[in-house]
C-alpha cells in the first residue's frame, strides 16, 4: 500500500470521528449553484487541476464546498462500521469496495453580510478563522452575455492577486464562489487576470425545486470550530501533514528506515514549495 492510500485511511478514520448530529438548526435551501474550478497549482506545468464546487443559499448565509468533499461526507455516512475489540476498544472503518471521492478541498466557507468564515478539518480538530467581506469591488461599465445571463463587470485586487468578475444584478444575490462575495448580483464568473485560477458557474437549480429543502452540508463543517487565524491554521496543516507522514513511514518498517522516509519526503516538500500556486499570495 503506497504512502498516499494510507495517508487517505489515516484521514477517513479522524474525519469519521467528528460528531454528525449538531443542536443547531439546519438552513433552509433557498438557491444553489454549481460552478467549475480550473486551477494551475504549479507554476512548472501548464495543467490544470478541475474540480466542481456547490455554493448553497440559505435565508442570511450562503455556504461553498467542493462537490467531491460533500459527497465523500455522504458515502462515510453511510458506509462506516464499527468493530468492538476484545480489549474494549473500538475499531473504525469503512464496508468493502467503498471508494471515497478524492478532492484537493476539504474546507467549507460560509459567507455572510457581516463576515466571510473559513473551517477546515485539521487531524480531529476544526479549525476556523474569519474574514471581512470584500468591499474595495471597483465596478465597470462593461456588460458580456455568459450562458445566455446578461452580466456587469467587477475588479478587485485580493490576497496578492488581480481578480476580474461577472455578475448578474438579474440574480440579486450578493455571493459567489470562494471568498468572494458583496457584489450587487451573484457572481457569474470570476478569472485572475494571470488566468491560473478561474470560476465559472456551470449549473443552477429552480427554486421551485428546493422548496422544502435544507441545506444538504453536515453542519460538523461549520459549526463550533475553534477560532484561530489564517496563518496559524495554515503551519496546523503543515504540521499534521508531517506527523501523518511521520506514522505511516514507520508502519511496515524499521524505525530508523522510517525517519529516511521521513526526511526525504520533507524534503521533496521542501523543494516543491518554491513551484507552489496557491490562490491566496498573500
Amino acid at each position: 500500500m503506497n504512502y498516499h492510500k494510507k495517508l487517505l485511511q489515516l484521514f477517513i478514520v479522524l474525519y469519521s470521528l467528528l460528531p454528525y448530529a449538531q443542536s443547531y438548526k439546519q438552513d433552509t435551501l433557498r438557491s444553489e449553484f454549481t460552478y467549475q474550478l480550473k486551477a494551475k497549482f504549479d507554476t512548472r506545468t501548464d495543467y490544470r487541476h478541475e474540480e466542481l464546487f456547490s455554493l448553497q443559499i440559505g435565508d442570511h448565509r450562503a455556504f461553498f464546498a467542493s462537490v467531491p468533499s460533500l459527497k465523500g461526507d455522504s458515502v462515510m455516512a453511510s458506509s462506516g462500521t464499527t468493530t468492538n475489540n476484545p480489549d474494549g476498544s473500538i475499531t473504525l472503518g469503512f464496508k468493502k469496495g467503498i471508494v471515497i471521492p478524492k478532492t484537493n478541498f476539504n474546507f467549507t466557507i460560509v459567507q455572510s453580510n457581516e463576515n466571510i468564515q473559513y473551517f477546515a478539518l485539521v487531524a480531529m480538530s476544526l479549525l476556523t478563522y474569519k474574514e471581512s467581506v470584500i468591499k474595495n469591488w471597483k465596478l465597470v461599465d462593461e456588460t458580456k452575455i455568459i450562458s445566455t445571463i446578461n452580466c456587469k463587470k467587477a475588479e478587485v485586487t485580493f490576497k496578492g492577486r488581480n481578480w476580474i468578475a461577472w455578475y448578474s444584478p438579474e440574480i440579486p444575490l450578493p455571493y459567489g464562489p470562494y471568498k468572494f462575495s458583496g457584489l450587487p448580483g451573484l457572481i457569474i464568473k470570476i478569472t485572475d487576470d494571470k488566468g491560473d485560477f478561474d470560476f465559472e458557474l456551470i449549473k443552477s437549480v429552480s427554486s421551485s425545486k428546493l422548496k422544502g429543502k435544507l441545506v444538504n452540508i453536515r453542519k460538523s463543517r461549520y459549526t463550533e470550530g475553534i477560532e484561530t487565524t489564517q496563518q496559524k491554521l495554515k503551519q496546523a496543516l503543515r504540521n499534521a501533514d508531517a506527523n501523518a507522514a511521520a506514522v505511516l513511514a514507520s508502519q511496515g518498517t524499521t524505525i530508523i528506515k522510517g525517519q529516511e522516509v521521513i526526511r526525504q519526503r520533507e524534503k521533496e516538500r521542501e523543494q516543491n514549495r518554491q513551484y507552489e500556486n496557491p490562490i491566496e499570495l498573500e
